[in-house]
């Protein structure tokens, strides 16, 4: 049995058995036949230590890896020579014993308060041929500002796991792990908009987001246009993932405490949200003011 052999069968059982996104299983399939073709391998019983290691050597030295793509490579081969291991097709897993770089802490790139509004007035307001994608747009851009959903949260999202009346958001994310989040007023008025024009335009699939066109979900390939339009129209360099940043920083910054907001984000690990901290000078400042010399001293 060649290694692509092995490669597909630990996917069907990355998607069946362990129930991994298909996002996931897309990055394991392009980073270990990264490695196969690199190698130059073609059976399992190639793979040793020193093409592992010059593999990872010429990925930072010749291909510009930064830590973050270093990670990834070793997680996702970590992982599959792992199941090869407890499969019996390899004696040893080269990967685990590389050493890993160090992570720099950098500062989570967000847009300001302004730069929200404007947006979500732009995207409001915007001449579009029909009053639905005005809608839907507008309750798009509040949904990702207002819960800081993943992209394909948004776009899998059923209709019947948002419960307008209770104000609260039912979600599946990463892992199949599941979370609520309440929806505050200014996020569910635009929901109410949208949900009265998609049922005017008589859409019954089971996606909360739906196509203008057809009776099926919103893709991927519509948000990514309509992404790119709005750009243009503002002049506001975003992507969904920095308005998510967005939403955790805020959050940061009306006084949400970390492990709240962790549970709002789908964080299975405080660390992951720990990062949105350096993100945030005006939470940095109101931690500065409880020093208990902070008072202001007669002298």
């Amino acid at each position: 049995m060649t290694i692509y052999h092995l490669l597909e069968d630990f996917c069907l059982y990355a998607k069946h058995t362990k129930g991994l996104t298909d996002d996931t299983i897309k990055r394991y399939r392009s980073t270990v036949s990264n490695y196969i073709r690199s190698s130059g391998i073609t059976k399992i019983n190639e793979v040793d230590h020193s093409n592992i290691r010059t593999f990872f050597f010429e990925g930072r030295k010749d291909r510009g890896w930064k830590p973050a793509t270093y990670r990834t490579y070793y997680m996702s081969l970590l992982v599959f020579f792992r199941w090869c291991k407890k499969q019996g097709y390899l004696e040893e897993n080269y990967v685990k014993d590389l050493e890993l770089p160090k992570m720099r802490s950098t500062i989570k790139k967000k847009l300001t308060q302004q730069q929200v509004h404007t947006l979500l007035e732009y995207v409001y307001n915007y001449p579009y041929i029909h009053s639905f994608l005005k809608y839907r747009n507008h309750a798009i851009f509040s949904m990702f500002v207002f819960t800081g959903l993943r992209r394909n949260e948004l776009l899998k999202l059923p209709y019947a796991h948002v419960d307008i009346q209770n104000k609260t958001l039912f979600v599946r994310g990463k892992g199949e792990k599941e979370r609520l989040i309440p929806l505050n007023d200014t996020l569910v008025k635009s929901l109410e908009r949208y949900i009265k024009a998609r049922r005017k335009l008589g859409r019954t699939c089971p996606e909360f987001f739906v196509s203008a066109n057809r009776n099926m979900g919103y893709t991927q390939s519509g948000l990514r246009r309509l992404v790119a339009l709005m750009k243009t129209t503002t002049g506001i360099e975003f992507t969904i993932h920095k308005l998510r940043h967005t939403f955790a920083t805020m959050m940061l910054e009306g006084g949400c405490d970390i492990f709240t907001l962790a549970k709002l984000m789908g964080h299975s690990d405080i660390k992951t949200t720990q990062g949105y901290l350096f993100a945030t000078v005006e939470h940095t400042r109101k931690q500065i003011t409880n020093h208990p010399l902070s008072e202001p001293m007669d002298w």
